[in-house]
């Protein structure tokens, strides 16, 4: 096996991934690694796309969103195309993701004045334990 191809377990090891989600991207056809029997050996353009799937998935990208970007890689502009539709969707995840922020503070400051105000009331309620 030459250094440019890589097994599945080596994929996973590289990417701390489970078997099952490089077999789940395959079927998704996000990744196309070379079959040789049962075996799958991973080229460096899988890599590549797996490194790229796994940060769009951190970034909250849905897999149709992933696959778009990934697409537009073969599209024969000078990446063009691609860095446009890249930057959009990353303002528009951007936007949403701070939008859940300020919900979460929100919740979490109410959250907050619940627990002090039901430690008030512990305080102030009389001792039932004598």
């Amino acid at each position: 096996m030459t250094s440019d191809l890589m097994t599945i377990r080596q994929m996973c090891d590289e990417f701390d991934v489970t078997a099952r989600t490089l077999r789940f991207y395959e079927a998704k056809e996000l990744i196309s690694p070379i079959r040789e029997g049962q075996r799958r050996l991973f080229t460096k353009r899988d890599r590549a796309r797996l490194f790229l799937i796994l940060r769009g998935k951190r970034f909250g990208f849905s897999l149709e969103d992933i696959r778009q970007l990934l697409d537009l890689y073969n599209v024969d502009d000078h990446g063009k195309t691609q860095l446009q539709t890249s930057y959009k969707f990353a303002k528009e995840r951007l936007r949403a993701m701070q939008e859940q922020r300020d919900e979460l503070n929100l919740a979490i400051d109410e959250l907050n004045d619940l627990i002090v105000a039901g430690e008030k009331a512990f305080a102030a309620a009389p001792d039932q334990t004598k």
